[in-house]
């Protein structure tokens, strides 16, 4: 048989190292050695873990300690070995401070043969409902009403599962607790595992007589009526929550929430550009060159505007307030008014040669815009 290692070296600590040092490092070569966690190669894992619990064993114990300090492996030379502490295996090492039951902490989550909860109470799930709206309900808002398929519990045994007159009884199976536990022996001790009871469902209470409403489930699917604010100033992808609207609770917990989300129409006429309106307003070329009052579609209606003389197509006039309302505070955005100018098309003779003696008049058969443009154009390509 091999010469031991040094139970400092095995632990990886030194000899100065305080109890809680100890122990720590014996939690993490535990966990790293474990056979559980070594599936390739368990055998080489059993052996280190051994080790380390035997290292564990004797420099945990402040009267061991001493004597390994001053003896080494020798101090323990008549007690066999590892096999001997504690008369056999593990026996006597399950009940040391921070020994297997720590190990056991470790890796099933400190259940070792204690009784696990059953489930507690449960929120419900949120719902989701996609409302389209007018460009106008988005403006200024609206009160709907929304009809939502969503689960409750059951009115007729009030979510109990159980036929009026009867109750859920104890699960025998689980006698109650929810949960049912397996015991296993293995080389490193008795371990004890849990599981949600299969035949309860967790509940610890089965139900003999269902409710004829629910079939026993203590909720049923319902088409609810909810009442829902769109406030004004809601655009696309806005969400709206109405708290406990949604699907019911289990075991004794809350509903979960309705949101709402907001889809908008396009408009004929208007574009948004965040709380300001867009639109394009066409017209004459004797209104753009002598000027005029034109009216305009707004989202309160038509409104005058003056159209300045000699204006260009594509400039932007401002209608201040006649926008969108803040969603958040007062007041609202701005309207920007887009002119267009129409060119004129199927022009009479009469136009023509009115349009003739409009150039002549003016010097120039071109606007002196476009011949500076075509001059540059000529520039480029001479």
């Amino acid at each position: 048989m091999s010469e031991k290692r040094d139970y400092y070296e095995v632990l990886g600590v030194d000899k100065n190292a305080s109890e809680t040092e100890i122990k720590k490092a014996f939690k993490k070569m535990a966990r790293k050695y474990h056979p559980d966690l070594n599936r390739d190669n368990p055998k080489e894992a059993e052996e280190k873990f051994k080790e380390v619990n035997e290292a564990y064993e004797i420099l945990s114990n402040p009267q061991k300690k001493a004597q390994y300090d001053q003896f080494g492996h020798a101090a323990f030379d008549g007690a066999g070995g590892f096999g001997g502490f504690g008369g056999g295996g593990f026996g006597g090492f399950e009940g040391a401070e921070g020994g297997f039951g720590d190990i056991f902490d470790m890796f099933f989550g400190g259940s070792g043969g204690r009784q696990s909860r059953r489930p507690g109470p449960e929120r419900g799930s949120d719902l989701r409902y996609d409302l389209e709206i007018s460009f106008e309900e988005a403006a200024f808002g609206k009160d709907t009403e929304l009809s939502i398929p969503r689960t409750e519990s059951c009115s007729t045994c009030h979510g109990s599962g159980a036929a009026p007159g009867t109750q859920p009884e104890e699960c025998p199976q689980c006698h109650g607790s929810g949960q049912v536990q397996h015991a296993q022996n293995t080389p490193f001790g008795r371990i004890v595992n849990s599981h949600v009871c299969d035949r309860c469902g967790g509940t610890g209470k089965i139900v003999k007589t269902p409710c004829r409403d629910c079939g026993g489930k203590g909720r049923h699917s319902v088409r609810r009526k909810i009442q829902v604010k769109i406030p004004a100033g809601v655009d696309q992808g806005s969400r709206i929550r109405v708290g406990g609207a949604g699907e019911a609770g289990v075991h004794g917990g809350g509903n979960g929430d309705l949101y709402v989300y907001i889809f908008v129409k396009p408009h004929k006429l208007f574009q948004r550009d965040g709380s300001d309106v867009l639109c394009e307003v066409p017209v004459s070329f004797v209104q753009a060159a002598l000027g005029d009052t034109v009216e305009v579609p707004t989202l309160d209606g038509k409104v005058e505007i003056k159209v300045p003389a000699g204006i260009q197509s594509g400039t932007v006039l401002r209608l201040k307030g006649k926008g969108i309302p803040y969603l958040r505070g007062s007041g609202r955005g701005d309207q920007h008014v887009r002119v267009k100018v129409l060119t004129p098309q199927k022009l009479s003779s009469k136009q023509k040669d009115i349009l003739k003696e409009f150039g002549e008049l003016s010097g120039e058969s071109v606007n002196p815009e476009q011949k500076s443009f075509m001059d540059t154009v000529r520039k480029l390509f001479k």
